[in-house]
């Protein structure tokens, strides 16, 4: 079951239980939100201003607005701001935690990253990222952002391994 989740709202809850495998459907745990900048990890100057929907394991959508006052327009570039694709690419890795589940989430690896059109400023970013493999201590996403009616940026692989994943050379 999914929930269109509104403009203003409660804090984001996961429902109780283990996260289902992909496309099992029933008895997926659905995350709900209104104002995410401080709920949801990754939210805000690097992430995504709206939840939309999120369903654990699964898929995700949210929106970013990209503000006129963003500091980083004086610089890249004066007469023509854009905003970077870094800071795209780091809210679709904020929506793949989210579409990750619970716990601490960090991105291992990204491929097939494609930027297709500038994002300035006024645009407002869907994003969506659609979970391919999901596990206790990895997750693998694909991610799309859209803005003005055409897709602006892709990512065929967001990789997330859990924070309680041991990194190669350590104990």
């Amino acid at each position: 079951m999914t929930t269109t989740v509104p403009t203003a709202g409660p804090t984001p809850v996961p429902a109780a239980g283990p996260a289902p495998a992909p496309g099992s459907g029933a008895g997926s745990a659905t995350v709900t939100a209104g104002p995410v900048a401080a709920a949801v990890p990754g939210g805000g100057p690097g992430g995504f201003d709206r939840l939309l929907e999120a369903v654990v394991g699964e898929r995700a959508a949210a929106v970013r607005n990209v503000p006129a006052t963003l500091t980083c327009f004086t610089d890249h570039f004066p007469r023509h701001p854009v905003l970077p694709g870094v800071l795209l690419l780091e809210s679709m890795a904020a929506l793949a935690r989210t579409a990750a589940g619970p716990g601490t989430w960090r991105l291992a690896a990204v491929r097939g990253v494609r930027f297709k059109h500038f994002v300035g400023p006024g645009d407002q970013v869907h994003l969506t990222v659609e979970v391919t493999a999901h596990g206790p201590h990895r997750t693998e996403c694909r991610a799309t952002a859209r803005a003005g009616g055409r897709v602006v940026a892709t990512a065929r692989v967001l990789a997330l391994v859990s924070d309680e994943t041991t990194r190669e050379g350590t104990a």
